[in-house]
C-alpha cells in the first residue's frame, strides 16, 4: 500500500493514503477544453460544485483560466472575476474544502481570504515568486505541478531526452522553493503534470512510471482526466474518453497516488472505492 501523511491545510486536514482522494473539476472558464462556458455562469457553478461535492468529492479545485492547448493567458483583474463569486458562494455551503487553481499570487491571496484552502499551481512555484510567500503567510495546502516552458509555451516545448528525470528535476526545485519559502512539509502535494509541455508517448511514460516519483517525500496528484494523450492510444468518442479516463484512474491508484483529479466524480468515486478495497483485502 501507498504512504500514509496528514495533509495540513489552512483550517482542517486531509488524511491521505488509506482511501483515494477524488478533487472535482470546476472550471468557471469560456473556452475549458471539456466543460469550457458550461459553469461560467455563478448560480450553475455553485449548483456544480454542491452536486460534485454529493458525489463523493474530497476538494473541489476551482480555475478561471483555462490552460488547454492553444489557450492564452486572461488578465489577473479578469480570472479574480471569474472565480471570486463561485469561491465566495460556495465558503459557506461547501464541506469539502475548496482550491483555487491558479499561478497567480494575487488571485490565490483573495481565493484564501474568501475561504479556499488550496493552491493548485500549475507551474510548480515557476510563474509567480510572490506565490510561495502567499501559501506560507496563509498555512495553505499547495499542489505543486511540474510543467514546462512559459504560460505562453506551455504547449509548444521540445521532446524530453528522459521525462523521468526531468520531471523529477522539476518537482525537486519547485519543493526546494517551498522549503526555503518557510512552507511544512505537511502542506505539499505534487503533481508530475500530465500534458503540459510533454508529447503524449512523454505523458504515458510518466503516468506508467508515477509510482517512481513517491521517492521525492510527498503524497502525489493525478490529474489525467480527459487529457489529450489519449488520443494517441484510442479512437476518440465520448465513451471511449470515459473508459480511457477510467484506465488511467485505477492504474494510478494501482500505482500508488493519493489524490485524483476528476471531471467524473461519480465514476471516479466508484472507482477509487472498488480499487482501494481490493488493495487492502
Amino acid at each position: 500500500m501507498r504512504e500514509t501523511y496528514s495533509w495540513k491545510l489552512a483550517r482542517t486536514t486531509l488524511s491521505l493514503g488509506e482511501r483515494t482522494l477524488v478533487m472535482g473539476i470546476l472550471n468557471v472558464t469560456p473556452d475549458s477544453f471539456s466543460d469550457g462556458g458550461e459553469y461560467a455562469d455563478r448560480e450553475k457553478a455553485v449548483a456544480r460544485a454542491l452536486e460534485l461535492e454529493q458525489q463523493g468529492a474530497d476538494v473541489i479545485d476551482i480555475g478561471g483560466e483555462s490552460t488547454r492547448p492553444g489557450s492564452t493567458s486572461v488578465p489577473e483583474e479578469e480570472e479574480i472575476r471569474r472565480v471570486m463569486p463561485v469561491v465566495e458562494g460556495l465558503a459557506r455551503t461547501l464541506k469539502a474544502p475548496i482550491s483555487i487553481d491558479t499561478y497567480r499570487a494575487g488571485v490565490a491571496r483573495r481565493a484564501i481570504e474568501a475561504g479556499a484552502q488550496i493552491v493548485n499551481d500549475i507551474s510548480g512555484f515557476r510563474f509567480d515568486d510572490r506565490m510561495p510567500e502567499v501559501v506560507k503567510d496563509s498555512r495553505s495546502g499547495v499542489v505543486l505541478m511540474h510543467s514546462r516552458g512559459s504560460r505562453e509555451a506551455l504547449h509548444k516545448q521540445s521532446r524530453m531526452e528522459d521525462p523521468l528525470e526531468e520531471v523529477t528535476e522539476g518537482l525537486t526545485g519547485s519543493l526546494a522553493k517551498a522549503k526555503a519559502a518557510g512552507i511544512a512539509a505537511t502542506a505539499v502535494v505534487i503533481d508530475p503534470g500530465i500534458g503540459f509541455g510533454k508529447a503524449a508517448e512523454e505523458s504515458l511514460r510518466v503516468l506508467k512510471n508515477v509510482g517512481s516519483f513517491s521517492k521525492l517525500g510527498n503524497p502525489l496528484l493525478i490529474g489525467a482526466s480527459r487529457k489529450s494523450f489519449m488520443r494517441s492510444v484510442i479512437t476518440w468518442t465520448e465513451e471511449a474518453r470515459d473508459w480511457a479516463n477510467a484506465a488511467t484512474a485505477v492504474f494510478a491508484i494501482v500505482s500508488g497516488v493519493h489524490i485524483i483529479r476528476v471531471h467524473d466524480v461519480r465514476q471516479a468515486r466508484v472507482l477509487a472505492d472498488v480499487t482501494d478495497r481490493i488493495l487492502s483485502s
